[in-house]
């Protein structure tokens, strides 16, 4: 990706391309860096039990890529649970379960916990909210569940926001002036899901109109 800013205050981590390389540059700033520094410590952490969350498109998912690619292991949607997955947790150090929300077989993830709690692995679980605000009926599950270290990706700041505009729009193939962008940033909310629906309607915007984005689409659209 060609995508360069010196006035950005923040790491951009790069990874080397190679076959079936799944997914792109991560943008580290304030909003994850705690998430990307204890990944960077593993397996030294407090507790083998990890939960990963923040809301949809904040980047839960490009995290746990990373992980794996630097230290492997298991990855499944907490929604195709069943019991064959007991036998994956046996050959893998590293389970993770992905997008946990209150629609699963609670029984099971407790016996998941306990397997994995048994045989001194580990287990990451991303979620939209901190599973201790999910409502379970299962008690055992709700007490595990607070034994969990909760790692929260925080709402995007300015230098994200840029980052995340400017790398959007660039898969796009859609370039901006600056002052379009810090235009956009000074008035867009600062939620993952609301910027990457702006870029959708303002792109949509532009060919519906057969024009470039300009400033009267991008008022046009933050005023909806």
């Amino acid at each position: 990706m060609g995508f360069k800013m010196k006035e950005l205050d923040q790491q951009i981590i790069k990874f080397e391309q190679k076959e079936n390389f799944e997914y792109e540059d991560f943008y580290i700033s304030s909003s994850n860096k705690h998430i990307f520094e204890l990944f960077n410590r593993w397996p030294k952490w407090e507790k083998n039990f990890l939960n990963i969350n923040g809301e949809k498109f904040s980047g839960k998912t490009h995290l746990i890529n990373i992980f794996l690619k630097k230290f492997k292991g298991f990855k499944i949607e907490c929604e195709l649970l069943n019991d064959n997955i007991l036998k994956e947790i046996k050959i893998h150090q590293n389970i993770i379960l992905e997008n946990l929300s209150n629609n699963i077989d609670e029984k099971l993830i407790y016996s998941i916990i306990n397997i994995i709690e048994q045989d001194n692995k580990y287990l990451i679980i991303t979620s939209n909210e901190p599973i201790v605000n999910l409502k379970f009926k299962l008690n055992d599950l709700k007490s595990r569940f607070k034994n969990f270290l909760l790692q929260t990706i925080e709402k995007p700041d300015d230098d994200l926001v840029f980052a995340l505009i400017v790398k959007n729009l660039s898969d796009r193939q859609i370039s901006l002036d600056k002052k379009l962008i810090e235009y956009i940033i000074k008035r867009i909310d600062r939620s993952y899901s609301k910027i990457f629906d702006f870029i959708y309607k303002i792109d949509e915007e532009s060919l519906k109109k057969k024009k470039p984005i300009d400033f009267k689409i991008i008022r046009d659209v933050l005023e909806e």
